[in-house]
């Protein structure tokens, strides 16, 4: 159980996946400005240390990693996981966490994508999935106090990454660094590379079908580069609520972390009259076919997705390491799935198509560069 504060309420002990990284970090910030509400029961990271102490600090170089992580997301003493590590890695510790009917607050957004069914099956019972990513925290706020059947659309927004803005460029040319400078946020190089080639809002059309239970044909991406309206849900009698303010990931950290209160004075208040205009734009499909791919692979189920995003990780990586241009990104990930025989969504059967995608990537990467 959580240990009481000194004027009797309880502080949530919150275990940590991924401390060391721009999430967790910015977690650790809203954690240590509300000591009353929250105290770090445990802290999993690569191998950056976080300096700080816990009742389980577990590094990435700790052979026994795996385990370690599994009994500090069950423990009886954790209240809250934050699964924040970018990756599939974290699937069975997620699982694990919901199985001991603890809450999560999920970044990670390849979770629900490789096994949305299956994860959303295990916390279902208990309620105790909150979102992290904005957009769907956005869309999580707007949906509070309303029914499922009411629902028109969701409308996830994208700020349309480094290269939206520039139709004439040469994506072929990109370098990696022009690829790693967000406009709008600053995040691990994996997420800022798929915020590029949108692959993030490809993997965030899957979770949110899983999170909200509704169908991806009435899911859409509006491209909106001032990045405040972070998602917008549409009604059946024709209006429609959003949620904004300015692009600052401890307001969604705080609010999965102390839910359903918000915690005052997380970020600094939103200046709506010095802002300007606010624009919404379509997303072209043949310059950024990713989202097409994750459509795809998500309307043929089973494993696909998961194949999706394993074949996205290992060419993203592949890119970073000047393997690939940018372009053969998604080109490797669209040749994955056209390869994959196809099977069903157990977790092993999950777990296995991840592996084909990873193999499959690196695979083609040797033969390209051949």
């Amino acid at each position: 159980m959580s240990r009481p504060d000194g004027r009797g309420a309880h502080r949530q002990r919150i275990a940590i996946l991924g401390a060391s990284g721009s999430v967790g970090q910015q977690a650790l910030d809203v954690i240590d400005r509300f000591p009353e509400r929250f105290e770090v029961f445990g802290l999993a990271s690569g191998r950056r240390s976080t300096g700080r102490t816990a009742h389980y600090v577990i590094q990435g170089d700790d052979p026994d990693s795996g385990r370690r992580i599994e009994e500090m997301v069950t423990h009886p003493e954790c209240d809250l996981v934050l699964v924040a590590i970018p990756g599939s890695g974290v699937l069975s510790a997620t699982l694990a966490a919901l199985a001991a009917h603890k809450k999560v607050a999920l970044a990670t957004k390849e979770i629900l994508v490789m096994a949305g069914e299956l994860v959303m099956r295990t916390a279902r019972d208990h309620d105790s999935i909150r979102p992290v990513d904005s957009e769907h925290s956005a869309i999580w706020q707007c949906l509070w106090g309303e029914s499922l059947g009411s629902v028109s659309r969701l409308l996830l927004t994208a700020s349309g990454g480094p290269f939206w803005a520039q139709p004439d460029l040469d994506l072929s040319r990109v370098t990696v660094d022009q690829a790693l400078k967000h406009p709008r946020w600053s995040m691990g190089p994996k997420i800022t590379v798929d915020s590029a080639t949108l692959m993030n809002k490809g993997l965030e059309l899957i979770e949110g079908h899983h999170l909200f239970g509704v169908s991806l044909e009435r899911m859409e991406i509006v491209v909106h580069p001032q990045s405040v309206i972070h998602s917008l849900v549409e009604f059946v009698d024709g209006s429609a609520k959003a949620q904004l303010s300015n692009p600052d990931m401890r307001l969604p950290i705080a609010l999965s972390l102390s839910y359903p209160e918000r915690l005052p004075g997380v970020a600094p208040a939103t200046r709506f009259q010095d802002i300007g205009s606010l624009e919404l734009h379509p997303l072209d499909p043949d310059r950024f076919p990713s989202v097409g791919l994750a459509r795809e692979a998500a309307a043929r189920g089973g494993a696909y997705p998961a194949v999706l995003n394993a074949a996205n990780e290992r060419a993203v990586s592949a890119f970073l390491e000047g393997e690939i241009p940018f372009p053969g990104i998604v080109a490797a990930v669209e040749s994955a799935l056209a390869a994959f025989p196809g099977a069903g969504g157990t977790l092993e059967e999950v777990m296995t198509a991840d592996q084909f995608g990873r193999d499959y990537v690196a695979s083609w990467v040797g033969k390209v560069r051949a």
